[in-house]
């Protein structure tokens, strides 16, 4: 009873402080978030009641109340739920409006922008975002093509766009093509989504210069990547930004040894969010560390609950499934955050 009184007080709390400053935008790969539908239109069998998986409505609820319980505690971090939320690995909308309702995520009255979108699987990417403090003025979808592969089909960009204290802002999630079949080989995929984004970013700013660009999600490569570093175009160092240019905070987290994945005993850093050279060098809001002490200007959020304990994976985030054996865990990714500002 204690335990539940604290955390009505605590929500408490954070809805009084709904208007604090900076916000939080933030990064979350969900991890295979499907609903246990077999939905004949995409290959979700493994994801079902009679699949491998036998995901039934016991596990998925775990997995809800267990993403559920990272997003509050981020919001913990000061007393403030985050303002925009991009997520990845989702079946439908149906899901994204499960992990919003929730009792402790239900009052920051969180909205969505999706779109279904070609992937054979069916997982899309998302948006969650608080209308006191976003207001949105428009979305669309920017489908993934490439020149020799007109049958290859993957996630949709999911765009939005709208103002933050009457400054323009334009947000972008995606999810990039995996390295199936070996990172160099599918490395023109990866290469391809990446210009894809620019060409959106800057096709923004050239109509408005003043619009704040932020871009994030599962890349699929590291921040140090060429993908990213070169045809992104995202620059490590503030001191070399010039107009036009695009900062990503997680190439420096990378370097120090910081990931958000691991495989085969190492660390990648594949989440990333990166924004336009006016959100730190610009006037009004801008990119701010958490703390004046904080060494990086971007965040991975990591408690030791997210974290594998023994066995094989110790030290691994914690996942749902490891094959087909449920582990209950929360993603193979931690989430990734930045502040925006005055």
């Amino acid at each position: 009873m204690k335990k539940l009184l604290f955390s009505g007080f605590f929500v408490l709390l954070l809805l009084a402080g709904f208007a604090q400053k900076p916000y939080k935008v933030m990064f979350y790969n969900f991890e295979n978030l499907f609903d246990t539908i077999n939905d004949p239109e995409i290959l979700d069998e493994e994801f079902t009641p009679d699949g491998p998986k036998k995901w039934n409505s016991v596990k998925y609820n775990k997995k809800i109340g267990n993403l559920e319980r990272v997003l509050f505690d981020i919001a913990a971090l000061d007393k403030n739920y985050p303002a925009v939320i991009g997520v990845s690995e989702v079946e439908n909308r149906s899901v994204l409006e499960d992990v919003i309702a929730t009792p402790k995520l239900a009052p920051a009255n969180y909205r969505i922008v999706h779109y279904d979108s070609p992937d054979a699987r069916g997982v899309d990417v998302a948006f969650f975002y608080r209308p006191d403090v976003f207001e949105l003025e428009g979305s669309a979808p920017i489908p993934f093509t490439m020149e020799g592969l007109p049958n290859f089909k993957t996630r949709d960009i999911v765009t939005m766009w709208g103002t933050i204290e009457g400054e323009p802002f334009y947000f972008m999630v995606a999810h990039w093509p995996s390295r199936l079949g070996g990172k160099e080989a599918s490395a023109p995929k990866r290469e391809r989504a990446a210009k894809i984004m620019r060409r959106a970013a800057d096709s923004v700013l050239r109509l408005d210069p003043a619009t704040k660009v932020v871009m994030m999600g599962d890349f699929n490569d590291d921040a140090t990547d060429d993908s990213i570093t070169e045809v992104l175009g995202a620059k490590g160092d503030i001191r070399k930004l010039e107009p036009g240019d695009y900062y990503n905070p997680f190439i420096n987290v990378l370097k120090a040894g910081y990931g958000t994945l691991a495989y085969q005993d190492a660390w990648n850093l594949f989440d990333n969010i990166v924004v336009s050279e006016n959100l730190v060098a610009g006037d009004g809001l801008k990119i701010r560390k958490a703390s004046p002490k904080a060494r990086f200007y971007g965040n991975i959020f990591s408690r030791p609950y997210m974290i594998q304990q023994e066995g094989q994976y110790k030290g691994y985030p914690l996942r749902t499934f490891v094959g087909n054996n449920f582990q209950g865990g929360y993603s193979d990714h931690f989430p990734v955050y930045i502040y925006i500002g005055k």
